[in-house]
């Protein structure tokens, strides 16, 4: 009878600890799912946003203007132009231009410390790279436009230096650190079985870098790419105190140039609320936003593609 009790009351403890535990996979499982809605419900409220907003103005002017013109003049007393062509062109023209300077050297810079740098070179040079993630936007235009943009006039002779040149390099700057640390944890995380193996088989460390370990970080390498560009495409401060801020199509990048997000700065706090110019900004934040969802979109295919490769090798 007592025998009979006790495992009684032990089966009833060990079915509440199941249950308390099953409680808990399930509330855990509950905020993940509460997490991830609430970004879904936050990227839909701001496109949302932005339609909304912008909409007043795609009804006033014709679709083909904003695209096919280059001409971007809403005050203007005789004719309001409203084409953007020029400011995508230089938003493109200054985040590619940094991605040219910053992804190679991040890459380079990532293989270095994870896999050739002794441990005290390791401990100084990566913290001393990220603590340019730290530097406010700012201070970086204000570097561009008293020391690098004097210097580009000397070497370009140009006028002033704040041309796409100042932002390429600005931008490539304030990329480096994303790219760089995002890189090295990838490259990193690669399992030590993989190198060993390609030394083993007559491999020198070299040829295991560039043929074993960076193939097999691909993917976050990627990711750290993508990374770089959605903060050069979205900076605005450092362009717009370093480009020039002239609102006409660019022919090179030792031209003035003024980005989208720059324009939304300038122009935003001045213009009438409701106006057509006052909602034609909107239109350029839907569309700057239309890009780096591109951008994520065409990455994330990208990616999935190399892991099939790599899967399928």
């Amino acid at each position: 009878m007592i025998l009979n009790t006790v495992q009684s009351a032990e089966t009833g403890r060990v079915g509440r600890i199941r249950a308390w535990r099953r409680f808990k996979e399930k509330a855990i499982e509950a905020f993940f799912l509460a997490n991830g809605l609430f970004a879904v419900v936050v990227l839909i409220a701001i496109f949302s946003m932005l339609f909304t907003e912008g909409w007043p103005a795609l009804k006033r002017v014709p679709l083909g203007e904003w695209f096919l013109s280059a001409e971007w003049d809403p005050t203007s007393p005789v004719r309001e132009s409203y084409g953007i062509l020029a400011l995508i062109v230089s938003t493109l023209m200054v985040s590619v231009g940094a991605l040219i300077l910053a992804v190679p050297l991040g890459i380079a810079c990532a293989a270095y410390i994870a896999d050739v740098a002794p441990p005290k070179v390791r401990e100084i040079v990566k913290p001393v790279i990220e603590i340019l993630a730290g530097i406010p936007s700012v201070v970086v235009g204000f570097f561009g436009l008293v020391v690098l943009g004097p210097l580009l006039a000397k070497v370009f002779h140009t006028g002033n230096g704040l041309n796409g040149v100042n932002g390429s390099i600005l931008l490539a700057i304030m990329a480096l650190p994303t790219i760089m640390s995002v890189s090295e944890d990838a490259i990193v995380s690669v399992p030590q079985e993989l190198k060993n193996a390609s030394l083993a088989l007559g491999a020198t460390r070299w040829q295991t870098l560039m043929r074993v370990t960076i193939p097999a970080a691909l993917s976050g390498i990627v990711a750290s790419v993508m990374l770089g560009m959605g903060r050069a495409i979205g900076e605005t401060m450092t362009v717009l105190m370093a480009c020039g801020n002239a609102p006409a199509m660019p022919h090179s990048f030792l031209d003035p140039v003024r980005t989208m997000t720059a324009t939304i700065a300038i122009e935003l706090g001045e213009t009438v609320q409701g106006s057509t110019h006052f909602h034609s900004l909107f239109v350029i934040a839907f569309f700057l936003f239309l890009m780096t969802f591109a951008v994520n979109l065409v990455s994330d295919i990208i990616l999935q593609r190399v892991r099939r490769r790599m899967g399928g090798a």
